[in-house]
């Protein structure tokens, strides 16, 4: 019998949901799915945050939406499953205030209409592929062909796979670390594009087991090791369907330098959202290719924001493949709510006469304390107390989100940090490794 999972990816990343005949396809379109108000505590470790606004009372509907769905591929004895991705609803159809991808769906709609602006958008996901003993896989020197070779038949798998389900796959790489891998995805509308990170680890996930691996999205295999990340590509576009991310000087235009300009005013916030966990803050750290700090940088890969090149090469308009890079995030974090975290801190500057974000052209440690207030770079949170702490101070952020899902979130993070206490750092990364 083919089944179909309805799903939502809730506020530690995991696609979580249920599954009914497909044939009965049509009539859950409309009707969806029984779901629980409390399913959204959860934690990463299987725990239930305590205390969350919800306990044991309420009910819920997961509604598919028609154009966030993937097959996961049959292999052996394993059948394929139609995954279709859904908003989380009232019993009567009324949106629920604290579904993820309503968040996002809301915060997009708020862009558009207020600023007249629109955000293509994707996200690059580095993962790591280990053995069925939880060590990484052995594979090849960094970027290798040998490495890209010894995934095979994965990676071949993952690519046709994508393709085939209409997620248009950019690059499949080897990275620096052992055994870690990339994939990178066309860029789409915000929405599709969040949607499609979901499906998309979905997929590699599935297809690692299949091929006798698995493969995990931890922001950190070992402490000391290169962590994974989560690096969100992002554009702007008017009613016109016109770029208007960079002016022709490569400078920031007016409205993406307010737009950056809030994304690292409310860094510790965003932060709070797009790597929450409680090892998240290990890998947002010097050295480590990651975000350093809060900033704006020209190319530098420890900005918080990259203003990435536009390449003239091929021919075409260069304007209309600018972007810009938010790289303070990692897949313990909700995709919806990271691109709603980073839209709704840029919203923030948008109204008013807030000055652009400054550039820093340089690397941020030659940077004295004076020039780095001058240029107003943030640090970032040092642990989970801090970045949960700023999610709730922040006095803008803490309106982004319904008050529920904000207490939630805050609480389910605090659970995991009061599990993993007393538990060494080894063992705090294994943990989230086993899971994500």
């Amino acid at each position: 019998m083919s089944l179909t999972f309805v799903a939502t990816c809730d506020l530690v990343a995991i696609t979580r949901g249920r599954s009914f005949p497909s044939e009965d396809g049509a009539a859950r379109a409309a009707s969806g799915v029984g779901w629980v108000p409390a399913d959204l505590a959860l934690t990463t470790f299987g725990t239930i945050a305590d205390p969350n606004p919800f306990g044991s009372l309420g009910d819920l509907r997961l509604v598919p939406v028609a154009t966030a769905r993937a097959t996961l591929p049959a292999h052996d004895d394993v059948p394929d499953t139609d995954l279709r991705l859904a908003s989380i609803v009232e019993t009567d159809g009324r949106a629920w205030a604290c579904c993820p991808r309503t968040a996002l769906v809301d915060a997009v709609r708020d862009l558009d209409q207020r600023f007249g602006l629109r955000v293509r958008a994707s996200f690059e996901q580095e993962f790591t592929l280990v053995d069925p003993a939880g060590e990484a896989a052995a594979a090849g020197a960094p970027f290798s062909i040998e490495a890209h070779r010894s995934a095979e038949p994965f990676g071949s798998r993952l690519v046709e796979t994508l393709g085939a389900n209409g997620l248009q796959p950019e690059n499949w790489l080897p990275e620096y670390g052992s055994s870690q891998y990339e994939i990178t995805l066309g860029p789409a509308d915000a929405v599709t594009a969040a949607d499609r990170a979901v499906l998309t680890r979905a997929i590699v996930r599935d297809l690692a087991r299949a091929t006798g691996r698995r493969a995990s999205f931890s922001p950190l295999i070992d402490p000391d090791g290169v962590g994974n990340g989560v690096h969100v590509h992002f554009s702007f576009w008017n009613a016109d369907d016109e770029p208007v991310t960079l002016e022709r000087s490569g400078a920031l235009t007016a409205e993406a330098g307010r737009f950056a300009s809030g994304v690292i005013a409310h860094a510790p916030a965003v932060v709070g959202w797009t790597a929450p966990s409680v090892i998240s803050p290990l890998r947002l750290a010097p050295h480590r290719w990651s975000a350093a700090a809060g900033f704006v940088g020209r190319q530098t890969r420890e900005a918080m924001v990259r203003i990435c090149p536009t390449p003239t090469l091929g021919g075409g308009n260069p304007m209309r493949s600018a972007n810009l890079e938010f790289r303070a995030a990692d897949a313990t974090a909700n995709p919806w709510l990271t691109l709603a975290a980073i839209i709704r801190a840029g919203i923030d500057r948008l109204s008013g006469d807030f000055a652009p974000a400054s550039i820093v052209e340089g690397e941020v440690e030659a940077l004295g304390g004076e020039e780095r207030a001058r240029l107003g770079i943030r640090e970032l949170p040092r642990d989970v107390a801090e970045a949960m702490q700023a999610c709730e101070s922040d006095e803008a952020a803490a309106t982004w989100f319904a008050p529920d899902l904000l207490a939630t979130h805050t609480a389910v993070r605090r659970t995991e940090a009061s599990l993993l206490e007393s538990v060494p750092g080894a063992e705090r990364c294994a943990r989230y490794a086993a899971v994500i």
